[in-house]
């Protein structure tokens, strides 16, 4: 995930896809569990992956993203433990749908 520029650079060269033409799907800590939030582009906001296709793209943000929000950790949990955690049922629920809605979001992208 940190690293993901890499693929995603080497497949933009070889199939000769502009930047502003891949969309980037993420996780986002900013945005409360299951929110969505589509953006034409915009900066890398922290998130490693963000910033590793940026940089390998040229360093550019001219890319469109959508991001799922996971919300931030309770208390002093490392960022790292809570991504990794398993969601609780009703967070698992809220995501099920999030996750409709952004497919459907995907679905009207791509065929503008």
């Amino acid at each position: 995930m940190n690293n993901s520029g890499e693929a995603v650079s080497a497949l933009a060269h070889f199939y000769k896809i502009q930047t502003s033409r891949i969309l980037v799907i993420s996780d986002d800590l900013d945005l409360d569990n299951a929110v969505l939030r589509l953006r034409a582009k915009g900066g890398h906001g922290g998130h490693n992956g963000l910033r590793s296709i940026s940089e390998r793209m040229g360093n550019t943000q001219d890319f469109p993203r959508l991001k799922l929000g996971i919300g931030r950790p309770p208390g002093q949990l490392p960022v790292a433990a809570w991504v990794l955690q398993d969601f609780t049922k009703q967070e698992k629920a809220e995501m099920e749908v999030a996750v409709q809605q952004a497919c459907d979001a995907i679905r009207s992208i791509m065929d503008k």
